[in-house]
């Protein structure tokens, strides 16, 4: 073990991370679990140089006005040392300018906004306590248009697509990344449809969406899921849903849509029965065990990002804010989802995650018969794509 120094030595309570997140949220409920799990193994082995790790939970309720009152509680009467926190990157964004008024660090593990990092970019002196512990929306985009030019592209023959994506703030740089990237690969774009998360009723856009007769709908759906998944089904609309789908990443899903959600087709940076490291399956045995279902996409993250902080501070010898950040920033960690190493400094992206071969390169899974199979990449898979009779394929498939 690292030796620490005096500042860290001399207290021996305990090493407190706080915890923000969406507890009543199908995604967002994975959060604290996950970090539980890890403190909880972390401790089993004799916690950070003797100190245990205390995980000190905040349900926002969605809520960025909440999420601000319980990160200012956390720092200022809890006294945590950082703090991991929610997956709504409108939460986020309130969130980061507040780690750097109390010098905290804070990691999302699972919000996808790409101005949380340009925000760091701008003014890195201020905004540096904040990291970015999931997937910018940019680099999401890449990864599934990397995904849909082997799978729908080359295999599928596919020519077309419409963007249908929920109007929220991650959305944004997803939807331009979209836009630029589907074409390159050989899906021409016929329409993009921005929907209010509010949406209720989605027959008049799935209508608007069956006229255009693409072969494919590309997808940015994380505040919804449900309501346009059980509609996709009901109204028996042809065309194969693929893309970002947070909800889908959970486990309860199936249950959650009535198996409606049969034949998706979702971007998750890990996925349950996926080797992606030799870390992720033990971590899924280990959540089921505890809490009978699987992880959603940022309970895997959340996991990794207090091995990641943990690990940061035996480097750092100190619970100082900056000598912290200093240390994070060399982080070098195979964690559940891959080989997790932060953006440095001068990049336009820095402290996100580095994506591609040999770091996260993400997973495409299918609901198959209520499993979650995966697709892509061919390494990984564990199936074959496979549709609900009333999903027609372009190429002369289902």
């Amino acid at each position: 073990m690292v030796s620490l120094g005096p500042a860290l030595a001399e207290d021996q309570g305990p090493i407190k991370i706080g915890v923000i997140a969406e507890a009543q949220a199908v995604a967002g409920s994975s959060i604290p679990q996950a970090a539980q799990i890890a403190a909880d193994e972390i401790n089993a082995k004799g916690g950070v140089d003797g100190r245990k790790i205390e995980i000190v939970s905040y349900d926002n309720h969605s809520s960025s006005a909440e999420s601000v009152r319980a990160f200012q509680r956390a720092v200022n009467e809890d006294h945590v040392n950082a703090v991991i926190g929610s997956y709504i990157s409108e939460v986020v964004l309130a969130l980061e300018p507040w780690a750097g008024r109390l010098k905290t660090v804070f990691i999302t593990p699972g919000a996808a906004s790409d101005v949380i990092t340009q925000n760091i970019a701008k003014d890195y002196e201020h905004n540096k306590y904040t990291f970015h512990g999931y997937l910018t929306s940019g680099a999401l985009s890449g990864l599934v248009c990397d995904a849909a030019k082997d799978m729908l592209v080359d295999g599928l023959k596919m020519k077309t697509a419409v963007i249908m994506s929920e109007d929220a703030a991650w959305t944004t740089p997803l939807d331009a990344g979209y836009e630029v990237c589907l074409p390159k690969i050989g899906l021409k774009v016929l329409d993009h449809i921005r929907f209010s998360p509010d949406t209720t009723d989605f027959t008049p856009i799935f209508n608007k969406i069956e006229g255009q007769k693409p072969d494919v709908i590309i997808t940015g759906v994380s505040h919804v899921g449900v309501q346009p998944t059980v509609q996709w089904k009901s109204q028996q609309v042809p065309i194969p849903m693929f893309g970002i789908a947070s909800q889908a990443t959970n486990s309860t899903f199936w249950k959650d849509t009535n198996g409606a959600t049969e034949g998706v087709v979702y971007q998750g940076v890990s996925g349950p029965g996926v080797a992606v490291t030799p870390k992720t399956l033990p971590f899924v045995d280990a959540f089921v065990k505890k809490f009978g279902n699987d992880p959603s996409y940022c309970g895997y993250t959340a996991y990794d990002d207090v091995y990641i902080i943990a690990e940061a501070i035996k480097r750092a010898g100190s619970l100082d804010s900056d000598k912290l950040v200093d240390a994070m920033e060399k982080t070098d960690y195979v964690g559940t989802i891959g080989r997790i190493e932060f953006l440095p400094q001068g990049d336009p992206h820095v402290h996100g995650l580095k994506t591609g071969q040999g770091f996260i390169t993400g997973l495409m899974l299918q609901w198959q018969n209520g499993k979650q199979i995966n697709m892509w990449p061919a390494a990984l898979a564990n199936g074959k794509l496979e549709f609900p009779s009333f999903v027609k394929i372009a190429s002369g498939g289902n």
